[in-house]
């Protein structure tokens, strides 16, 4: 059966409905720095969207311009159609989600959940039906008379989760809500965060600088740079198919070849990366095979184990030194103690050769 998720993404794809958010020559800029530089961007309804970027690529502010918490200095914003680039933050039909949560401390959790709807002028039973379903919804059913501090930060952000969905937006902005939490927890609420999503099929528009969360949580991702979208993509056409040096290395990582090094290694001019996963570690003398393959020898510089999989560097004979992550299926942490200085071969397949070319 399809999800309303599934029901609003299709039809998107066909037409039928204009994009949940259209960005069109969107511009911020604070005396002479461009924290926005002319972004064009569209997320369909029904759509998990992140804008992923480093710290001042401009990725929060342009949160903050679609929720209408700043004015633009040129372009426009448009919800479902309707340009509100002029409208107040209560005047569009999004909620947001911050870091922080913002719960109120002195009202329990289903008063804290509820405060949109008294504020919009619902009554008391619809107040409390509603925030109970959207405690449920969030998976805290019989914590609505607690207060926040007696609750855990994944249970904190959940509950500023169903308050923002209580009042079924027709856009859930997200500002980075799981950077405050530990590693297991946040990797937790990932996992929650997606499935709710998928539940409620209203559309998501996560900000963060974790490319990790980025990919496992996302339909399409936006890698923001200085202001400007580099490549916009599902998670695997980032990954598999960077489209410049910048998304090829802050979206996982990549080893880059360009000039004498790639004419040598690739076999043509340009600029190249190759992911460390795909090369494969091989004895010096191992046997030639360039029909389909790059190759290159080397000297192991450093092998670090790490459980699962070895990190190893390997200064090349081109001049240039290759990251290569090897899966640990028979490789002890012994074995990798003694890779330093051992002459190596690299080989990958061609199709691992991704052309790259440099921002503007």
């Amino acid at each position: 059966m399809a999800t309303p998720k599934d029901q609003a993404a299709a039809g998107a794809r066909n037409g039928d409905a204009p994009p949940a958010i259209a960005l069109r020559g969107l511009r911020k800029s604070f005396g002479d720095v461009h924290a926005v530089d002319g972004v064009e961007l569209d997320v369909a309804e029904g759509e998990f969207f992140s804008l992923l970027g480093p710290s001042g690529s401009g990725k929060t502010t342009v949160l903050r311009l679609i929720a209408g918490f700043e004015a633009p200095s040129g372009g426009s914003v448009s919800l479902a159609g309707a340009d509100v680039t002029r409208r107040a933050p209560f005047e569009r039909d999004v909620t947001t989600v911050f870091q922080d949560y913002a719960l109120f401390p002195h009202m329990t959790v289903e008063q804290n959940i509820a405060y949109g709807l008294k504020v919009r002028g619902a009554s008391r039973k619809e107040q409390a039906e509603r925030a109970r379903a959207a405690l449920a919804s969030v998976r805290l059913e019989g914590f609505g008379g607690r207060r926040p501090r007696q609750l855990s930060g994944g249970q904190r952000q959940r509950v500023a989760l169903a308050r923002a969905l209580v009042v079924r937006p027709r856009v859930l902005l997200l500002d980075e809500p799981l950077g405050a939490l530990d590693l297991k927890l946040r990797e937790q609420m990932q996992t929650e965060l997606k499935e709710l999503q998928r539940e409620v099929g209203i559309t998501f528009v996560l900000v963060t600088h974790d490319q990790a969360e980025a990919l496992a949580l996302s339909d399409r991702v936006a890698v923001m740079n200085a202001g400007r979208v580099e490549q916009v993509g599902t998670p695997g056409e980032l990954y598999e198919q960077p489209a410049s040096v910048f998304v090829a290395s802050f979206v996982g990582t990549s080893n880059t070849v360009t000039g004498p090094a790639a004419e040598l290694i690739v076999g043509k001019a340009g600029t190249f990366g190759i992911r460390p996963e795909k090369i494969r570690l091989l004895a010096a003398d191992a046997e030639h095979d360039r029909r389909d393959h790059s190759q290159v020898h080397g000297t192991v510089a450093d092998a670090v184990y790490l459980g699962d999989h070895t990190r190893v560097v390997v200064d090349t004979d081109a001049g240039e030194r290759f990251l290569v992550i090897t899966q640990n299926l028979d490789t002890s942490a012994a074995d990798a103690r003694a890779l330093p200085g051992e002459r190596v071969l690299l080989r990958w397949h061609r199709r691992h050769n991704v052309p790259l070319h440099h921002a503007s």
